[in-house]
């Protein structure tokens, strides 16, 4: 799909190599320019990580020549701030994509970091844990692997801009950005839509319940509707806790009755093995599923059958998470390209304001990964037209700050908002044939079709890929199954928690003692945006060979990349990677640590000898720096009367990298992210003005926002039909017969 793209790899780690991983996979040519002395992850415990992000790429030839410089490639991959202007007046058709901690300007530029202390700076460290302990950050590097994946979409959306202009850009993506969009679950959204109430409780929860034991290990529930609370209560012997207190059913109820609640629930999961209980969540449709680590994620069943794991030279790897009818994928360096090739320049197609802004895209999906690949592609300029119906909206609505007494209390759900921005939204039932005739003249005029039900709805509906190509050759149809269209897990629900914990996200978070600790989310946006890639590289196919395609976009097998490296470093060495808290690998000390004032807390983290001598000046250590509870408990001597503020000012004056440890609503406070427009406001007319977050990088200094406010329920649904040809007589019968609306039925 991108076979003939040049792409020059000039960045280290795991961020710029997983983008450029995408793209190679995607049949471009990489070539990977390493310094001096060498990507370090070469030198990151087994060295099998670096092998797998770049098997598909080769190294430059003993004497760089022309054609494998800036000068004719049509992607440059940076890790640090370059000069643009003299880059495009060689070569003004160049992509320029940057990955740095905080974006190429701002006031924290320069500011030492890891990602350790990004995440606390982005109000995720702030989410996790429990009100008597400390705030737990997401282990397995997980925020490089999102930064990389957004890379991957800037670059690809770029480059059709570029081919259509004749004209480059510049993709800047932030670490901290692509962590506050990904990892925190939306929080101040939430709190603008509430009304920034004060903050009177700990801001750390677990979710109740998550990640249970049972008799030989762990699993996990996904209880996100009532509903499904109330099928758990039932499954797990205990339906007397809806009836007696049915305000349990709301999650911070739960939280707080947690060890009650959890004593009953362990009553019965720990004496079933894990099998045992996921049989019977399966026949209550709760979203369930194992707790796996990097020795046991190959052998779950849906991944054997699907033979989602390739053996490559000394480890095992999960393949490339998408699949795209007639197009053969590899991620084998055998099929890279052996020379680079000269190509002929493409002529310009004509001019274009963004990437996408020539598409047009049908929506139907619901809760995060969809939605969230929907308003990546209305940010990059389609016309994204969401359906939905008055039978079955988008249930994330219902995930509400009003409670149902108010007029319209669905239309108040914040991730709802902060997924579906830019969108226009009609609702059409396609259970009845009338509902059905004019989705498929919808069809008719799109380009994509994107959706996350079920496999086995939009059979139900006849619209399976078969119907879908037949009313519209052109049409791309991206399908986004949570566990594939095929194999045991087929029919089954997932959510981000399922995500997380079936592919070992779970497995290295939280404390050795205690059990694996849900990320919360990131699952989601990670499923998306792979989406987003397979989507544009499907288009551009398309557009190849004039004739539309299918593509599948599993949700775990995009979650099963960004946790890779656990399978990986079990089958080159044999270590199970695990939980160690907020300790880190060839990190020390690292850390969070309590300061002066009501839960305030302070995260710290060393890479060098520079930065601990920095350290044990300014916090007066005595104690070896790998004497790692020695130190902790000098650290947290050091932290317990002072400000948390103070403190990080102090180190990072000093060169080590610490952070705040911010309450996550606070990430909109934030000044870098300020700075680089990372927050939208939308102007509903129902919700009102609320900020929502945009896409984690700038596009040529702009950010990519939408500009429309997410559509209340039906509220184009004139607008859309009129379009398709629908006279006022016919929209008026449609919805006297309730195929289209715009309040929801049975509230």
């Amino acid at each position: 799909m991108l076979h003939g793209t040049r792409v020059l790899d000039r960045t280290t780690q795991i961020a710029g190599p997983y983008c450029t991983k995408v793209l190679a996979d995607a049949g471009a040519d990489v070539v990977k320019i390493e310094p001096d002395d060498g990507d370090a992850l070469r030198r990151w415990r087994s060295g099998a990580l670096f092998t797998f992000l770049n098997l598909s790429k080769r190294a430059p030839r003993e004497a760089e020549s022309e054609m494998e410089s800036e000068a004719t490639a049509d992607i440059l991959v940076v890790d640090a701030p370059v000069d643009l202007e003299a880059l495009w007046a060689v070569n003004p058709a160049l992509v320029v994509v940057t990955l740095t901690p905080y974006g190429c300007d701002g006031p924290w530029v320069g500011r030492p970091c890891t990602e350790f202390t990004l995440q606390a700076w982005a109000g995720a460290t702030g989410s996790r844990g429990y009100p008597d302990g400390p705030p737990t950050a997401v282990g397995g590097r997980l925020g490089e692997w999102v930064a990389g994946t957004y890379a991957a979409v800037g670059a690809i959306a770029a480059l059709r801009l570029a081919r259509r202009t004749g004209k480059g850009s510049h993709v800047d993506v932030g670490l901290l950005d692509s962590i506050a969009v990904t990892m925190a679950m939306m929080p101040s959204i939430f709190a603008s839509m509430s009304g920034w109430h004060p903050l009177v409780w700990s801001t750390r929860s677990i979710e109740v319940p998550s990640i249970e034991p049972t008799a030989d290990g762990y699993a996990v529930f996904t209880t996100n509707s009532a509903q499904q609370f109330s099928d758990f209560c039932l499954m797990v012997g205990q339906p007397e806790l809806i009836e007696n207190e049915p305000d349990i059913a709301r999650p911070g109820v739960r939280f707080a009755k947690r060890e009650q609640f959890n004593a009953l629930v362990h009553e019965y999961t720990t004496k079933r093995t894990t099998q045992e209980v996921l049989d019977d969540a399966a026949v209550f449709r709760i979203p369930a599923g194992p707790t796996l680590n990097g020795a046991t994620v190959t052998s779950f069943p849906q991944f054997v059958e699907r033979g989602v794991f390739q053996q490559h030279d000394g480890f095992i790897a999960p393949r490339v998470p998408y699949r795209i009818s007639g197009v053969e994928r590899s991620s084998s360096r055998a099929d890279a390209a052996t020379d680079w090739l000269p190509r002929p320049p493409r002529a310009p197609t004509g001019g274009a304001t963004k990437p996408l802004d020539d598409l047009r895209v049908v929506d139907c999906t619901a809760w995060w990964a969809g939605p969230a690949a929907g308003h990546a592609l209305a940010c990059l300029g389609a016309d994204v037209i969401k359906v939905e119906s008055i039978t079955r909206p988008d249930l994330v609505r219902y995930a509400g700050v009003k409670p149902p007494t108010v007029d319209q209390w669905w239309e108040w759900g914040p991730m709802f908002h902060g997924a579906n921005g830019g969108k226009r939204g009609i609702t059409l039932d396609l259970t009845r044939p009338e509902g059905t005739a004019v989705f498929e003249r919808l069809l008719g005029t799109a380009d994509l079709l994107i959706e996350n039900y079920t496999p086995r709805v939009m059979e139900q509906f006849g619209l399976g890929w078969d119907r879908v190509h037949e009313i519209n050759p052109q049409l791309v149809m991206v399908r986004m199954p949570a566990f594939g269209l095929d194999g045991p897990w087929r029919d089954h629900t997932g959510f981000a928690q399922t995500m997380e914990s079936v592919t070992g996200m779970a497995w290295v978070t939280g404390f050795p003692d205690g059990a694996p600790v849900l990320v919360r989310g990131a699952c989601d946006p990670l499923a998306g945006m792979h989406a987003v890639v397979a989507a544009m590289l499907a288009v551009e196919e398309r557009d190849r060979r004039g004739e539309g395609c299918m593509v599948e976009a599993t949700m775990v097998e995009a979650a099963l990349n960004a946790a890779a490296e656990q399978v990986i470093e079990w089958s080159a060495s044999g270590e199970v990677l695990t939980r160690t808290g907020n300790r880190g690998h060839e990190v020390a000390p690292q850390g969070v640590y309590e300061c002066a004032g009501k839960d305030r807390w302070v995260a710290i983290a060393v890479e060098t000898d520079d930065q601990w001598t920095a350290l044990r000046d300014i916090a007066g250590l005595t104690e070896d720096r790998f004497a790692d509870d020695e130190v902790d408990e000098e650290l947290s001597e050091f932290a317990r009367t002072r400000d948390a503020d103070a403190i990080a000012d102090d180190l990072l004056a000093a060169g080590v990298p610490a952070a705040v440890v911010i309450a996550p609503r606070d990430v909109v406070q934030n000044p870098q992210l300020r700075h680089r427009g990372l927050f939208e406001m939308e102007h509903h007319a129902i919700s009102g003005d609320n900020e929502l977050l945009s896409l984690p990088f700038l596009l040529d200094g702009a950010p990519t926002w939408t500009g429309r406010p997410s559509p209340s329920l039906g509220q184009h649904n004139t607008e859309v039909l009129t379009e398709l040809g629908l006279t006022p007589d016919e929209i008026a019968a449609l919805e006297a017969n309730g195929v289209i609306g715009t309040r929801p039925t049975g509230l």
